[in-house]
């Protein structure tokens, strides 16, 4: 499959998923974390999609892994503030589960994209000095 568009990216549409779920699971928080911790992990959510749809867009390979790299620490963030509702017993634990689980799937792809990006850019220099 050709990849046209950011949303061909599956790392992408696991970020769509991931954003979708704490959207899911905030909404049972107390209210009074509305610009707290449901903002926080609600931000960071979308964070992660729009840096690797961002990043997509860009002009060079760096660029698009630098914007790779910012979603991978909103993803970090995200599982910070996960533990964070778990310690304070907040949303259902089978959901923070859930969204920990798409988490760690999300950093995993994302990693393992960035390490490809790289792996590509060294070797174009390489044919580049080779020259």
């Amino acid at each position: 499959m050709t990849i046209q568009s950011f949303r061909d990216l599956k790392v992408w549409q696991r970020a769509m998923d991931l954003t979708l779920a704490l959207y899911k699971l905030t909404q049972t928080f107390p209210r009074e974390e509305i610009y707290g911790l449901t903002s926080q992990l609600r931000r960071a959510g979308v964070s992660v999609a729009s840096n690797i749809a961002e990043g997509f867009g860009r002009r060079s390979r760096s660029d698009y892994r630098s914007y790779l790299c910012m979603a991978r620490g909103s993803v970090l963030e995200i599982q910070t503030q996960l533990e964070i509702a778990r310690q304070l017993g907040y949303g259902d634990p089978a959901q923070i589960a859930n969204a920990e689980a798409m988490a760690d799937e999300s950093s995993r792809m994302l990693s393992a994209l960035i390490e490809k990006l790289g792996v590509r850019a060294r070797e174009a220099g390489e044919r580049l000095a080779g020259d």
